[in-house]
C-alpha cells in the first residue's frame, strides 16, 4: 500500500513483541511518527529505533493515558501491553486482581482514550490462550469459530474479555481487530526458552510426559510484528479485517517433544536415553509436588498445569489470517528455533546456563550470563533488541510509574 504517515502509537513497545513491532513498522514504513508507551523505559540492550518517541506510562492510570493522547494525536493503536504471569503462577489465581486490572481494565483505558481522540485504527494483541487455556480438551487445527474456554487460566480469562471488549468497539469511526499469537519465540524470550533449557540443568531431559506426540503452535516474534503491520495495512485500507479475531502462527505445528529437542540440541545437549512417563502418573506426582511445596511456601517446577501443558495438543488454522491480511510466516520454524537459542552480549540471558556451562560436552559461544529482575507490566518482560542508540530516543513521563516486581 502508498506510504503511511500517520501518527502511531504502540503500548508496551519495550518488551518482546511491541518492539518487535516497533521494529517492523518504523522499517517499511519510516515516515510514520511512532510513540511508544510503556512502564519500563528502553535500555541500552534493547535501544529503540531513531526517532521514535518513549513516553512513561501506566495504561491503569487514566490520567496518564489523557496526557499522553493529548500529547501525541494519534491515528493508530497498537495495544500490546498486558501482564502475563510467570510460569510458576500460571495456574495458580494469586494474581488474578493485579491480571484484571492490567490486561481488561487497562485496555478499557486505551479504548476509551483512542475513542475520545479520533483514532481510527486499533490493533489488539490478544491470545491463543483465549481459546487453549483450557488445558483440560485437546485443541487440534482449530480456527476463529471456536468459542473461548469457560474454564482458563487467569491471564487467558482476562485476554477473553479485553478481546471483546476491542472487538465490539469496531466501528466505521475506529475500525478493530484482534491478533491471537500462539506461544512466541525469538531472541529476547523470557519464557518459553528458558523453562525448556533448565530441564538440561535439572536433568529432565531424558524423561518424556505422555506420548510425546502432542503438537504445538509456536510463532517467531517478527512474524508475529508482520502480522501486526498487515492488520493496520487492511484497517487503514478495505477494512475487511474489521471486528475480527485472526489466529496467528508459524503454521508448522511440531511436537512438544520435538520442540524440545531442538531447542536442546541448539545448545549441544542430546539426551542419553529416554524414560516414558505416564500422564495420569505424571499428574499424579504433580499434584504431590504442589502440596509439598504449598506446606513449604514455594511454587512447584511440576505441577499438574505444567503435566496439562506437556501433553496439550495446541494449533490453529493459519487460513483466515492468510486470506483476509494476507499473512504468511516469513521466519520458518527451524529458523526460528535456531535464532531463539543464539545467547550473545547483544541478546537475552537463561540464569540456566551459568549451571549447564559447567556440564562436559556442551557447546557454547560469547555467552552472558545472568540472572535479573525484569517487570511485568508488559506482554513479554524481556524485549527484543534493537540496534538503534537510547540516547537518541526522547522520553517523558506521563503517570505514576509503579513496576510490578
Amino acid at each position: 500500500m502508498a506510504s503511511i504517515s500517520k501518527n502511531l502509537l504502540i503500548s508496551g513497545g519495550t518488551g518482546f513483541v511491541g518492539s518487535a513491532i516497533v521494529r517492523a513498522f518504523a522499517e517499511k514504513y519510516p515516515a510514520c511518527a511512532i510513540t511508544v508507551i510503556d512502564q519500563n523505559p528502553p535500555s541500552a540492550e534493547h535501544a529503540l529505533p531513531k526517532g521514535v518517541l518513549y513516553l512513561q506510562v501506566d495504561i491503569t492510570s487514566v490520567e496518564g493515558l489523557k496526557k499522553a493522547f493529548a500529547a501525541v494525536h494519534p491515528e493508530i493503536v497498537v495495544h500490546t501491553a498486558g501482564l502475563i504471569p510467570g510460569l510458576a503462577e500460571r495456574f495458580r489465581r494469586r494474581l488474578e486482581s493485579e491480571v484484571w486490572q492490567v490486561n481488561v481494565e487497562g485496555t478499557r483505558n486505551m479504548l476509551n482514550e483512542s475513542k475520545q481522540t479520533g483514532v481510527e485504527v486499533f490493533i489488539y494483541t490478544s491470545s491463543c490462550c483465549v481459546v487453549t487455556d483450557d488445558t483440560i480438551n485437546p485443541y487440534p487445527n482449530i480456527d476463529e469459530e471456536w468459542p473461548c474456554s469457560l474454564r482458563s487460566t487467569i491471564y487467558g480469562e482476562s485476554k477473553t474479555v479485553a478481546e471483546a471488549l476491542v472487538l465490539k468497539a469496531s466501528s466505521s469511526d475506529m475500525a478493530t481487530c484482534a491478533l491471537r499469537p500462539s506461544v512466541l519465540c525469538g531472541p529476547g524470550d523470557c519464557q518459553l526458552l528458558p523453562a525448556i533449557h533448565a530441564c538440561i540443568a535439572n536433568h529432565e531431559t531424558s524423561f518424556l510426559i505422555g506420548d510425546g506426540l502432542n503438537l504445538w503452535d509456536i510463532t517467531h516474534v517478527d512474524n508475529v510484528a508482520d502480522a501486526h503491520v498487515l492488520a493496520i495495512e487492511n484497517l487503514l485500507s478495505t477494512r475487511t479485517a474489521a471486528g475480527e479475531a485472526f489466529f496467528i502462527q508459524n503454521n508448522e505445528p511440531i511436537t512438544f517433544r520435538d520442540l524440545c529437542l531442538a531447542i536442546w540440541a541448539q545448545f549441544g545437549h542430546f539426551p542419553p536415553f529416554q524414560v516414558r512417563i505416564p500422564k495420569t502418573m505424571a499428574y499424579i506426582v504433580g499434584f504431590a509436588c504442589e502440596t509439598v511445596t504449598w506446606a513449604m511456601g514455594t511454587t512447584a517446577t511440576l505441577s499438574r498445569g505444567s503435566v496439562r501443558d506437556a501433553c496439550a495438543i495446541r494449533y490453529a488454522s493459519g487460513k483466515k489470517a492468510k486470506e483476509i491480511l494476507g499473512y504468511e510466516a516469513r521466519i520458518g520454524i527451524e529458523e526460528a528455533i535456531r535464532l531463539s537459542c543464539e545467547v550473545s552480549h547483544r541478546a537475552h540471558t537463561i540464569p540456566s546456563l551459568k549451571l549447564v556451562l559447567k556440564a562436559p560436552g556442551l557447546r557454547f559461544s560469547s555467552l552472558s550470563c545472568s540472572t535479573s529482575n525484569h517487570r511485568c507490566h508488559r506482554e513479554s518482560r524481556v524485549p527484543v533488541n534493537f540496534c538503534g542508540d537510547s540516547d537518541r530516543v526522547s522520553t517523558a513521563n506521563y503517570g505514576d510509574f509503579q513496576p510490578c516486581e
